[in-house]
């Protein structure tokens, strides 16, 4: 009833045809389960005209009724409808705004501003849109309209105090637009201008808001919009997220009350000084699971804030803070200094705890720590941090035996432990109060129900003179890790010492088959039952996974490094697997791009029309191996091995840039970049640059990657010149420096043609085609992608046709290549091609007059788009879906649709795209102004 009324029963729909069976349906299930009284369904169903036969003809009617709709009963003076109201939408939006604002009054707001979303977006359009009875609308639609407008502006409040004021502002302004005297709504686009940081903007709102109150009401602004205004002249924060991002706490977290209580105890109060306490001790004494809990007890009012640190670099790390603290994106600078400078704005005014766990040093958590008076730091380290100033240290030291027999319990049972006391009072003493080594033997225990813990105390007395070793510094993590390491067999320990050469976080079977020269999957298997490995299921590339703690890795390394040596030894040898199996995966992303010195192009003899499942497979193996990769960049980089290193990195570009991991591809250019300078490989160096001048051009950095290619230009071999001279222009033409962009697309498309170069004829006669919009080119790019046998360079220039076969308004051409390309899509498994082929067949669609076809295409683009994160795209896609709307002449939903577009145009900075919904939207208000 949000909208025309309909009665849906799974794809049938029974919408009754006639205005006095739905009005009479609308009465009816406005008061589900609950009897209506005859007289009252008369007054409703005829406006309170009703006929002198109004009582005998509404029996007819609820007859009529009751043979589509199931329910409808006879009880005494009236009538009744036996429905769920959660299954009818007007009384599931008011069930679902009441538990959003329960949820918000718990101070859950983010759970409280999705759940308002839901609840929205149930309407279709005017409540009882259909239904000819004003009684009824009086009575109910005014009031569903009412409470649909406060929800929206209780959903925006809650966005803002979330800090997502750049994101709603589209939707303010379209707000205000049709509700101009709505004082709140004013009051939140000014917060929500100054929140994204446009000020004289903010100011602008507020005056037209003064304006048309004087001119239509001849009234001041009220108290509300007033304070929104002197908050934005005196420079006040908007309402501001409270993020709470510690993990959850430890089930069988056990004693450390000790510990506890010097926290509990040095937290500052308001106003106070911040306070940053450092937890240090050797590995596995539990440093992270008492500063979780510690948090986890503690209540500051503007939230907590989690880092996991390791070797992460404060650029990275201060990233994560800033968008968890609400900045938007775009906001972020490129530098450590301006990310500090950010950071430490926004958190001037707060009262925030930072848990910042497993720190390397003092130069890495010292950008990290927060300035607000009253704020407090919980760091975590092996080491004490000495050069950390004004900060407190705690070591953590083992646990107790009474500690230690409980949290033996906690991981093997209880039941066990209170069967054998002693056993269990003789292991935790073994352990030597380490709580790594009492979750191990707990482990071992919960894995082996047939072992008593008599038989495990007897295992670990044979080992009395390593356990001594568990209290003394270093040494501690070393006896608790030995005890498994010695009950391995010796393949097993080849196994794990040679994954110590690893820094990854986890391995697939045919790294470990690698390393040991054979198969591995029993090896493995045996390692994560022996608790030193863990198996974390299958990867996208169907791939079993095993990782492990870092601490293992570290002891897995001291292993390595004392019975075999180097690790460079051993990456040397599993190099060239890792090497090959990227170089083949790049191929099939980038089928015949020369310029690895190994990816050659193939022979007209060679060229077969490849499986796309090949394709589809490699884009799965290389987005489940994508962080063993970029760990390996790393590791060769460390270990000298500099050709593997930079080839690696160059190998990896066209994955993470068709992926969008940006950090991933800026993290191992770097690595990359260091090892081939050190090996002084000046082609080897422009490669990587032209890679890095690439991530700048996506990121929008323009005047940063021109000045990379020029640097690459100096260092590129004849082959490589034009290839970086078309990187040049697709720079230039970002830029809209078109003149340039096509002077280097014509100077390359010659090149390549001359060198034989076929896809990098194919990629500039693309290049040349989508600038100069010449249909002849970009058939003759299609042509040579197919040549090449690429299917995704094939799919992305269909759809560059099917954009100009619809600007030539031939839109059933276009819809031929645009399903060409969809087609390619799906059976390479490209989930974000395919939304965007969606995309472009509901252009068609409306091209074609048939909004309904375009409608269903931009909800399944919407759909992927906003599984995978991508904003820019789900943002194309609600656009296309508006206009689907507006073409079916639902003015309401194409509305909606259009608010939530120009609110994400606005944060993305797509000025195209904003401007195409501001067009949209004044047809919207044509219409509505003509009554349409």
């Amino acid at each position: 009833m949000l909208g025309p009324l309909r009665v849906l029963d799974g794809e049938r729909d029974l919408t009754p045809g006639p205005a006095k069976h739905r009005a009479l349906l609308a009465a009816l299930l406005l008061r589900p389960a609950r009897p209506v009284a005859v007289e009252r369904l008369i007054d409703e169903v005829w406006d309170g005209r009703p006929p002198a036969s109004a009582e005998p003809v509404l029996r007819v009617y609820v007859s009529a009724l009751s043979k589509v709709v199931e329910g409808i009963r006879t009880v005494p003076g009236g009538y009744l409808l036996d429905v769920d109201p959660g299954r009818v939408d007007a009384h599931r939006f008011e069930h679902l705004v009441a538990e959003a604002r329960r949820a918000g009054e718990a101070g859950r707001r983010a759970e409280a501003a999705e759940g308002l979303r839901e609840a929205l977006t149930l309407w279709r359009g005017p409540a009882l849109a259909d239904v000819e009875s004003d009684t009824l609308r009086r009575a109910h639609a005014v009031r569903l309209e009412e409470l649909r407008l406060t929800a929206v502006e209780e959903r925006v409040e809650l966005d803002l105090t979330l800090g997502r004021g750049a994101r709603v502002v589209g939707e303010l302004r379209a707000l205000v637009a049709a509700h101009p005297l709505r004082e709140r709504a004013w009051g939140q686009l000014i917060a929500a201008l100054d929140q994204a940081g446009r000020r004289s903007e903010a100011l602008g709102a507020y005056r037209e808001a003064r304006r048309l109150l004087v001119e239509e009401l001849g009234l001041e602004p009220g108290e509300g919009l007033r304070a929104a205004h002197e908050r934005v002249l005196t420079g006040a924060s908007a309402p501001r997220t409270v993020p709470n991002e510690t993990p959850p706490d430890i089930a069988d977290f056990t004693g450390r009350e000790h510990v506890l209580e010097w926290i509990r105890a040095s937290v500052p109060k308001a106003g106070g000084a911040p306070v940053h306490l450092v937890l240090h001790g050797p590995a596995g004494v539990g440093k992270s699971a008492v500063a979780v809990h510690a948090a986890t007890a503690l209540d500051l009012p503007d939230g907590r804030l989690y880092a996991s640190l390791g070797a992460r670099t404060p650029e990275a790390v201060l990233e994560d803070l800033l968008r968890s603290l609400g900045c938007p994106e775009a906001a972020i600078p490129a530098d450590l200094d301006g990310r500090v400078r950010l950071y430490r704005s926004t958190v001037g005014g707060r009262r925030l705890l930072v848990v910042l766990d497993d720190a390397a040093g003092e130069a890495q958590v010292r950008p990290l720590l927060p300035t607000g008076p009253g704020c407090v730091t919980l760091v975590t380290s092996r080491s004490p941090l000495p050069g950390l100033e004004a900060a407190r240290a705690l070591e953590l030291d083992v646990l107790g035996r009474d500690e230690s027999v409980a949290m033996l319990a906690g991981v093997a049972g209880q039941h066990r432990v209170h069967a054998e006391p002693e056993a269990a009072a003789r292991v935790a003493e073994l352990c030597g109060g380490l709580p790594l080594a009492l979750r191990i033997a707990g482990s071992r225990l919960a894995r082996r129900p047939g072992w008593t813990l008599a038989h495990l105390a007897g295992r670990l007395e044979d080992e009395r003179g390593r356990l001594d070793e568990l209290s003394a510094g270093d040494l501690a993590v070393r006896g608790s890790l030995a005890l498994g390491y010695r009950a391995l067999s010796e393949r097993q320990r080849l196994l794990l010492r040679r994954l110590g050469a690893l820094s990854a976080p986890d391995v697939a079977p045919w790294v470990a088959s690698a390393l040991l020269g054979g198969p591995a999957e029993e090896t493995l298997d045996a390692l994560a039952g022996a608790g030193l490995l863990q198996a974390r299921g299958l990867d996208p590339a169907g791939q079993e996974r095993y990782g492990w703690h870092d601490l293992t890795r570290l002891y897995a390394a001291e292993r390595l490094a004392e019975e075999e040596g180097s690790p460079a030894r051993v990456l040397a040898a599993v190099a060239p697997e890792i090497l090959d199996r990227a170089r083949r995966a790049r191929t099939l992303l980038l089928p015949a791009e020369p310029g690895s010195g190994l990816t050659l192009a193939r022979t007209a003899e060679q060229i077969t029309a490849p499986e796309t499942t090949l394709f589809r497979e490699s884009a799965r193996w290389l987005a489940a191996e994508r962080g063993f990769l970029v760990a390996t960049v790393a590791d060769a980089r460390r270990a000298g091995l500099d050709e593997v290193a930079w080839r690696l990195a160059f190998y990896l570009t066209p994955f993470f840039e068709l992926g969008a991991h940006r950090e991933d591809w800026r993290s191992t250019v770097e690595e990359g970049l260091r090892a081939v300078r050190r090996a002084g490989h000046r082609h080897g160096e422009a490669l990587l640059l032209r890679s890095l001048a690439d991530l700048h051009r996506v990121e929008g950095r323009l005047a940063d990657a021109a000045e990379t290619l020029r640097l690459a230009l100096t260092l590129a071999e004849a082959g490589e010149v034009a290839r970086t001279r078309y990187r040049l222009g697709l720079v230039h033409l970002a830029q809209e420096r078109l003149s340039e962009a096509q002077a280097c697309f014509v100077a390359c498309l010659a090149a390549f043609s001359a060198a034989g170069d076929r896809r990098g004829r194919a990629d500039a006669l693309r290049a040349l085609g989508g600038l100069r919009r010449e249909r002849d080119l970009l058939s003759r790019s299609l042509e040579a992608y197919r040549e090449l046998g690429d299917p995704r360079g094939e799919a992305a220039v269909s759809l560059d046709l099917a954009g100009l076969l619809l600007d030539a308004r031939r839109p059933r051409e276009a819809r031929e290549r645009a399903e060409h390309a969809l087609g390619l899509a799906r059976r390479l498994g490209d989930r974000l091609p395919e939304a965007t082929a969606l995309v472009v067949l509901a252009h068609v669609a409306l091209a074609e007059g048939s909004p309904d076809v375009a409608k269903q295409s931009a909800r399944q683009a919407l759909e992927t788009f906003r599984e995978h994160g991508d904003r820019g795209g789900a943002a194309r896609a609600t656009l296309a879906l508006a206009e689907a709307c507006l073409g079916l002449d639902e003015i309401d939903e194409a509305f909606d649709g259009l608010t939530r577009a120009m609110g994400e145009f606005d944060a993305l900075g797509d000025g195209r795209g904003r401007a195409r919904a501001e067009e949209l939207a004044d047809e919207v208000r044509r219409r509505r102004g003509r009554g349409v």
